[in-house]
């Protein structure tokens, strides 16, 4: 398995559009901790952003010896709105930023029945350029649910669309997330996105879910002990031959510097990853 950092750390929780940090700086701090890859949002680069600029970021991510695990091509995707489903409608733009990222993982979103089809064409069309598209377990979309998930995406029924594994939102929906949903997951797993939380009458977020209404919690470090318990997820992750990307999905709680050590230094004390590249000096 392979550490990845979402971009995310660098925005506000309930601010998904605008950046905290320039990519450069962003880049040396996940570099500098370990990570592998950098998965990418529209914050720091997306369809809406020039070639030009994409390109130039394309070359900061190889001198700092960082791929880009997936990207999140727009604004409505991570903030699931109305909107999200549009991307499936207008796939192009999201992978031609994959392919000048060399990224072959598009992340994208699903609400309605009505999204199933374009959820197929677009996938036909991803494949063509050997990239892949995968949803979220996510709130509020047709991903809720783990029964649910499973039948989408069997409907859906192309290899290149599968699944972004994700604790947090699963246990907001009342879903178990344990070892037992990862092995219904397995074949369809494409990435795995963690973040922590506590969830409690009192707490400081609320979020509203299909399933169960309005769900209160506090956001806290995944190295909170008071939360999701991550290790026996990452061992059931190694133990099936999960080889992807686990990805840090948490806005910066503390910090950002602090946020992105504490982090890779907590997973890696789990299980094992794989070791960043040796960079070429020449």
């Amino acid at each position: 398995m392979k550490l990845a950092l979402s971009v995310r750390v660098a925005e506000k929780f309930q601010a998904k559009r605008e950046a905290a940090l320039p990519l450069d700086e962003l880049a040396a701090l996940a570099a500098g901790a370990g990570f592998r890859a950098l998965c990418m949002r529209a914050s720091q680069l997306g369809t809406h952003t020039p070639a030009a600029q994409i390109a130039r970021g394309r070359v900061l991510l190889d001198t700092q010896g960082l791929a880009v695990s997936m990207i999140t091509g727009d604004f409505p995707i991570p903030e699931n709105s109305a909107e999200a489903p549009q991307a499936l409608r207008r796939i192009t733009p999201h992978l031609d930023l994959a392919q000048a990222l060399g990224a072959d993982l598009i992340r994208v979103g699903l609400h309605t029945e009505e999204d199933i089809p374009w959820a197929q064409r677009a996938a036909d069309q991803a494949a063509e350029r050997n990239i892949r598209l995968a949803h979220q377990c996510h709130t509020r979309s047709l991903f809720e649910r783990v029964d649910e998930s499973l039948q989408v995406l069997g409907r859906i029924g192309r290899k290149n669309f599968g699944l972004i594994y994700e604790p947090a939102n699963l246990e907001l929906c009342g879903q178990d997330y344990g070892p037992a949903t990862i092995a219904r997951f397995a074949p369809y797993l494409f990435n795995v996105y963690l973040q922590n939380q506590r969830l409690h009458p009192e707490g400081r977020q609320t979020l509203s879910t299909w399933c169960r209404g309005e769900v209160r919690l506090d956001l806290i470090p995944l190295w909170d002990p008071g939360g999701i318990d991550f290790a026996p997820l990452l061992e059931t992750l190694e133990r099936i031959g999960y080889a992807g990307y686990v990805t840090s999905h948490q806005a910066a709680l503390v910090e950002p510097q602090a946020m992105i050590t504490q982090t890779a230094q907590y997973l890696r004390s789990l299980v094992h990853f794989d070791p960043p590249p040796t960079p070429d000096v020449g």
